[in-house]
């Protein structure tokens, strides 16, 4: 196998494109899991499954003999008596295949992550820094699974109908995290050399806004995972105002303030707009900036386009879903295409990776 730290130098232009390849598809089913995991919460499925099986939950209940013994785990739970109660075994089936579904892709994902990577050290495909990278994302996704569980535990806990709020925002940016990170490294194998090596100012500031950028868009989906979590999204369904004003009368109704920042509904809700519209209005400054650049390549400028329009598919869902009171398959697309927005956003940096930071 090649001893080299580098990808860019030992690995052939074929094992690139098919290693990025296997790569982007990992990243195609975290999406995957995000919208699954979007469903699971708002149809409120996640606390259907009390017992966690990382190898024997691969297999489904096959028998009425199992499906009456996980619906009498169900039944011990505060949220069975305090939203569920009598709706009966097809009730149970109902919201427990949602939650199977999503701990089912995670193991998946999680083989079609190892397997190849074995194989891909044996045939020496892959550099040894490569391969310890790609592990290290195996035992992170194994992590995401513990916390996954971490988080649903916190459901069973007295007069408790959901998992905590800062559990979920934790499981959330987990995944997030790793998401992030096996796309970057797909897109370094893919396009190992910059495009071009630029050192104007303006290309330079570009890429300073789009550094900004990054931990704006992070922070705005960290708030809205509070969003979720509190159920803010449920209140003050107008849009730009709420409940008529602005700023709701009720923002700094707990103290110490902070708390009001991830408990007070109409806090998370007000902060998760607020830091959406000045995300949307900082991606304008980077388009603005970045197209203006003319010694960046056609691949940036290309880039910058995207993230105009997914920019302004991803705002026009979170009103969507705002005014539409949550709908399952809003909430859900419009959490997806969070990640996916951040994966643009990723995506613009790399084809900045050439600019230098000094003239």
């Amino acid at each position: 196998m090649p001893t080299s730290s580098s990808p860019q130098t030992d690995m052939t232009p074929a094992h690139r494109k098919l290693i990025s390849g296997w790569l982007f598809l990992l990243c195609f089913m975290l999406l995957g899991m995000i919208a699954i995991g979007g469903v699971t919460r708002l149809t409120g499925s996640g606390l259907s499954i009390m017992d966690w099986q990382p190898v024997s939950g691969f297999i489904p209940p096959l028998s009425h003999a199992e499906w009456e013994r996980l619906f009498a785990l169900y039944k011990t739970i505060p949220q069975y008596h305090l939203q569920h109660e009598g709706f009966g075994l097809e009730g149970f089936q109902r919201i427990f295949w949602a939650e199977w579904i999503h701990r089912f892709w995670g193991r998946l994902m999680g083989l079609v992550l190892l397997l190849p990577l074995i194989w891909f050290v044996v045939r020496g495909m892959i550099t040894r820094r490569l391969a310890l990278r790609l592990f290290i994302f195996f035992i992170l996704g194994a992590l995401q699974g513990a916390i996954g569980w971490f988080m649903v535990a916190s459901g069973f806990r007295p007069n408790s109908t959901a998992v905590e709020p800062i559990r979920l925002v934790l499981h959330l940016s987990a995944a997030l995290l790793l998401y992030g990170a096996i796309l970057w490294t797909a897109f370094s194998i893919r396009w190992p050399v910059p495009e071009n090596h630029t050192s104007s100012s303006t290309a330079r500031l570009a890429k300073r806004l789009a550094c900004f950028t990054i931990v704006l868009l992070c922070t705005t989906i960290i708030a809205g995972g509070f969003t979720a979590g509190t159920h803010a999204g449920f209140l003050f369904n107008t849009f730009p105002l709420m409940d008529g004003h602005l700023i709701p009368t009720d923002y700094a109704q707990l103290s110490p303030f902070w708390m009001n920042w991830f408990i007070n509904k109409a806090a998370v809700q007000f902060d998760h707009r607020l830091l959406a519209t000045l995300t949307a209005l900082s991606i304008g400054a980077v388009l603005f900036v970045g197209l203006k650049a003319t010694d960046l390549g056609a691949k940036a400028h290309n880039a910058f386009i995207l993230l105009g329009w997914a920019v302004v598919i991803q705002y026009a869902l979170g009103v969507t879903t705002l005014l539409l009171v949550v709908p399952v398959w809003a909430g859900a697309v419009h959490q997806t295409f969070a990640a996916v927005l951040l994966g643009v956003m990723l995506y613009v940096l790399h084809c900045l990776r050439g600019t230098k930071a000094m003239a």
